[in-house]
């Protein structure tokens, strides 16, 4: 395994939902707390950049050429990166401001799932201490807009995805440090019988997720400076030890899809901690298995 190279340094105060764009054959990625929307180009190293008016959290490739869907704060959307067109589309989250959608991504039966925590970004996109009750949600948006509620009273929902068969799907609270495997029904995108799978990890905390051609689930570790790959069985099976301290979220790029790109956020104390909050990028041996899409038909 290379060691992972910083291919944008962004400085995002948090980098999160970070997508591999097939078609594009570029990576989307957001910076929670300054509201913006990135995208880098591979081929050209070349970066854009979009303004939001509150945070965004999730991006997800829809069966619609050139629209995305994506979680900000308080809802969500439709967007067209090239005309910058945005649409409201959903609003699961019903107990905004004092909590806001987190971490999200389209299931294999293309819903969108979405969790939700406590609002840490104010207005300005300062932070704010997480205190009081356990206010966030996970949900399932349809094709339709709408929405229900599948768990409650998360601190932190994160990590989203499904195994290779389509038969899992995992999920977990950051404050518990715990990840979940509901048994999901790739033919109507139920999920049910929640189990705990990975928990207790001495290394940080865990953040977004992604899943290998060999089902083994790469868990970006908040504070933990690396990111853990586990087996199907909720075994350790490798940790890639990164430069930086707060790594957020992952996706598997490149034309064999054997490219993981990693968020990370500001904060920590790792060795190159001046390039906390940039995207990284490191080759495997491995390959990922192709994101999933939202279902908007024509």
């Amino acid at each position: 395994m290379a060691d992972p190279v910083c291919v944008v340094p962004a400085g995002d105060r948090c980098g999160e939902g970070v997508v591999w764009h097939a078609a594009e054959q570029a990576v989307y990625w957001t910076d929670i707390n300054r509201f913006l929307v990135h995208r880098y180009d591979p081929a050209t190293k070349s970066t854009q950049n979009w303004l939001f008016d509150e945070p965004v959290t999730t991006i997800g490739l829809t069966d619609r050429p050139g629209t995305l869907i994506l979680a900000l704060g308080s809802k969500v959307i439709l967007w067209q990166p090239g005309t910058d067109a945005r649409t409201d589309f959903a609003r699961p989250e019903k107990n905004t401001p004092k909590a806001r959608l987190n971490d999200g991504r389209p299931d294999p039966f293309g819903n969108l799932l979405v969790g939700s925590m406590f609002n840490n970004v104010a207005p300005d996109g300062s932070g704010v201490d997480i205190t009081g009750p356990a206010l966030g949600g996970l949900y399932r948006v349809n094709q339709g807009g709408g929405s229900e509620t599948i768990r409650s009273e998360i601190g932190i929902s994160n990590t989203m995805c499904w195994d290779v068969g389509r038969r899992r799907f995992y999920t977990g609270d950051t404050l518990k440090n715990e990840i979940w495997a509901f048994d999901y029904d790739p033919t109507t995108g139920a999920v049910s019988n929640p189990s705990t799978w990975f928990s207790g990890f001495e290394r940080g905390s865990p953040d977004g997720s992604q899943i290998d051609g060999e089902g083994h689930v790469w868990n970006c570790r908040y504070h933990g400076g690396c990111i853990v790959r586990v087996s199907p069985e909720g075994k350790v099976s490798g940790v890639l030890d990164m430069p930086v301290s707060n790594i957020t979220n992952c996706t598997f790029g490149g034309a064999d899809l054997k490219t993981l790109y990693i968020t990370t956020a500001q904060g920590g104390n790792g060795p190159l901690e001046r390039l906390a909050g940039g995207l990284f990028a490191v080759e495997l041996d491995v390959a990922g298995i192709a994101e999933n899409v939202f279902k908007l038909g024509a």
